[in-house]
């Protein structure tokens, strides 16, 4: 979807919040809510979880906690946050024919098109001129996953959605396949009353249906167990006893959204940006494990994939190979990469010869 740049007549019968919905609806935002900055009454949980060390490796989450929970410290003057929701699901390939053929490559949706962050940023930045436009010149700051920001907390307090049992914000009549942002502004405007009730019952699919059983109980995962994190934020060895657990997904899981009965309801995406590049939806293993550097840095300019760096693709789709069919095509695939790069490449490539070559062993 196109964004507009009109800006709406001011009327006398609405607000100066409604208008400025209005505005982020006709940007192409799917939801604009309203929100004090304060997250200070989820501190001792998220504490806990990291106590926990269910953080990994991901050491950023430790640090900044006053500026985390204290939206006014991130950005001095911040009276009020403006969380939008821009929807992403791609007209693509259906996810789960793609993960029941072990000869295709998963790659997360909201992955396969063009950066969410640099789309939505944009988007926010316009948002924010234009409010500028309606309501004077103001302080503001936009945010897209690039700070520390309790987004999703932000947004159910907002009245956006509720947070469900797998930790992702879930919104009524659209479920979880979209993108936050937030704009951090001086303007004093109306809260929206909290989205308090939580829309998920009795249902446990996203918690049973997990490849790794990443969640130690509802609303709580460990991010050490979690395919998204090994996948992308993870650049070590991933754990032997994961890996086959892993089937074919070689950037991100989206098992605990595709199981979610409220995502049957969720539209796919207008937004051209996220229409899937390079049959990022629906390419086979051997097609991408067959990219050289150059093909990679190409191929994945724009893309959010990019940041993981060539060598933790390669490693990433040699668990996906060792995990799929075996042929002696593949093994000799994966034997021409062995002391081409990294000691860490060459013991995820062994592995996934020697799986490939016990499963031809048994079938002969």
């Amino acid at each position: 979807m196109q964004p507009t740049n009109s800006i709406i007549a001011t009327s006398g019968e609405l607000t100066l919040a409604e208008q400025i919905r209005q505005l982020g609806l006709n940007l192409g935002l799917q939801a604009v809510h309203f929100s004090s900055p304060s997250t200070d009454e989820h501190e001792l949980r998220f504490q806990q979880w990291l106590d926990a060390g269910h953080h990994g490796e991901m050491d950023w989450l430790q640090r900044n906690k006053d500026k985390r929970f204290h939206g006014g410290q991130l950005h001095p003057g911040t009276k009020t946050v403006i969380s939008v929701r821009m929807d992403y699901l791609p007209d693509g390939a259906p996810p789960f024919n793609i993960l029941s053929d072990p000869n295709k490559a998963y790659v997360a949706r909201y992955a396969v098109g063009r950066d969410y962050h640099k789309v939505l940023r944009k988007r926010l930045t316009l948002f924010a001129k234009q409010i500028a436009q309606l309501a004077g010149e103001h302080g503001y700051r936009p945010f897209v996953d690039s700070a520390p920001v309790m987004e999703r907390q932000l947004a159910e307090k907002s009245g956006m959605g509720w947070i469900g049992k797998n930790t992702l914000l879930l919104a009524p009549g659209a479920g979880s396949w979209f993108f936050l942002g937030e704009l951090f502004t001086d303007l004093e405007l109306p809260f929206d009353e909290p989205f308090e009730k939580n829309h998920c019952g009795s249902c446990q699919e996203c918690l049973v249906k997990c490849p790794t059983d990443a969640f130690t109980q509802a609303g709580v995962l460990d991010a050490r167990k979690c395919i998204s994190y090994l996948t992308i934020e993870y650049s070590g060895s991933i754990p032997v006893d994961l890996r086959s657990k892993m089937g074919n997904r070689i950037y991100g899981c989206d098992d605990c959204q595709l199981v979610c009965p409220h995502n049957n309801k969720a539209d796919t995406s207008a937004e051209s940006d996220f229409t899937p590049r390079h049959q990022l939806d629906q390419a086979s293993l051997t097609d991408l494990f067959s990219w050289d550097e150059t093909t990679f840095l190409s191929r994945t300019e724009g893309s959010p994939i990019r940041r993981i760096g060539y060598q933790q693709w390669l490693r990433n789709i040699a668990i996906a190979l060792g995990n799929g069919e075996p042929s002696h095509q593949v093994i000799q695939l994966l034997s021409n990469k062995l002391g081409c790069y990294s000691e860490l490449l060459d013991e995820h490539l062994r592995w996934a010869i020697e799986q490939l070559e016990q499963r031809l062993t048994i079938n002969s």
